[in-house]
């Protein structure tokens, strides 16, 4: 095999990268995690230090203010975050998912608009296609939007928004043609201050408790018309589309609870003595921590495939597969960090189990990794059309 072909890994900027944001979580992120979870309070340090370092979000294009990063970048930047603080990723991650329907389908005045705000870090952009009713069934919403003159005016409930209330904009899915069934979904950019919005209560979660986790109310809120995101009728195609992509920082954030479980853990089976020498002596607890790591670095491998087709499929190119491999990496690592958390908090015994070490929270925050951007009961289904189909 000739030595000059490229090797099957990130590239160096890739990897200082990473170390960037390693060094800047656990110096900034990392101290304040605990407390964040204690509290439920948004993590606003956080903010505060990805924007001053430009990593809040980083996928926005150079041509509107952003650092135009890939998505294996976007990837490394979530899961580095999650590593230290699950609440904390969902910054990078929602301002993603958030802006993935403007960019794939807004006309250019939209992008300029709502996208340069959002790499300046003036503004977080969250994404409403949940509804009370519409779960996993997104294509029953009631949500409807109804054009009058030179305006849409939408009425509806938005249910699960992550980060609602501290985010600026949403992309929010509302019914157009309620005679069409999916074809009759529109999308829309709504903003915060805009007339007739309002927010429920914080939902109170299991984890992820620094993220805000609302519904987002819309009563008669009156917008201009040019603030629909791709022709009408199209939403739920973009909606879908969206998923596509944002699935895959999904995996990367439950990569990175599951790797901050690990390395918790394994530091304290080198330290913690028992029967006279320290645990990781015991073949049981090698074991363990071997099969940890194992699962971590094959979702992480699959992760980063997904990471490289969904860079491409946004560049132009045919990604026939693109569908499957996103939620196969979605599944795969949310699975993995639910197992790896909960061996981290068997490892560590009593203490693993107290608030008082990282390892019980992270095994909370990874629960939801397997339910949010599509149960993983759904990611089955989706492979499975796609391989029979």
């Amino acid at each position: 095999m000739s030595s000059d072909i490229p090797a099957y890994a990130p590239s160096e900027e890739h990897e200082l990268l990473r170390q960037t944001v390693r060094e800047l979580a656990e110096a900034k992120i990392a101290p304040k995690a605990a407390e964040v979870d204690e509290t439920g309070e948004f993590p606003q340090d956080a903010l505060d230090a990805l924007v001053q370092n430009e990593l809040h979000a980083v996928h926005i294009p150079e041509s509107y203010g952003g650092a135009g990063a890939d998505a294996l970048a976007t990837v490394i930047v979530i899961e580095e975050v999650a590593r230290v603080c699950a609440s904390s990723s969902l910054i990078p991650a929602v301002n993603k998912l958030g802006t993935v329907p403007v960019l794939l389908s807004g006309s250019e005045e939209l992008k300029k608009k709502y996208l340069t705000p959002v790499a300046r870090g003036e503004a977080m952009f969250s994404y409403a296609l949940s509804e009370p009713e519409a779960g996993s069934d997104a294509a029953s919403m009631k949500t409807r939007a109804v054009r009058d003159g030179d305006h849409w005016v939408l009425n509806g409930v938005k249910m699960w928004i992550t980060n609602a209330g501290v985010s600026e904009y949403y992309t929010v899915m509302a019914v157009t043609d309620p005679d069409k069934g999916a074809r009759g979904i529109s999308a829309f950019v709504v903003e915060k201050s805009d007339e007739g919005v309002s927010f429920g209560p914080k939902e109170r979660k299991l984890g992820i408790k620094g993220s805000p986790t609302r519904q987002v109310i819309l009563e008669n809120v009156r917008i201009p018309a040019d603030r629909i995101i791709g022709e009408e009728g199209t939403g739920f195609k973009t909606a879908l589309a969206t998923l596509d992509h944002t699935r895959i920082t999904i995996a990367a954030q439950a990569l990175g609870i599951a790797q901050g479980a690990l390395d918790y853990a394994i530091g304290y089976v080198k330290e913690r003595r028992q029967f006279g020498k320290p645990i990781a002596d015991f073949q049981g607890v090698q074991f363990m921590i071997s099969d940890m790591a194992m699962k971590i670095e094959a979702a992480r491998q699959l992760t980063y495939h997904a990471a490289i087709k969904s860079e491409r499929a946004f560049h132009g190119a045919k990604v026939p597969d693109l569908t499957f491999v996103s939620s196969a990496c979605k599944c795969l690592a949310s699975d993995v960090a639910m197992e790896v958390t909960t061996d981290a908090v068997q490892l560590l015994g009593g203490y693993g189990y107290t608030r008082d070490f990282p390892v019980e929270r992270m095994m909370r925050d990874a629960k939801i990794t397997q339910i949010y951007e599509g149960t993983n009961q759904i990611q089955r289904m989706v492979m499975a059309r796609q391989l029979l189909k």
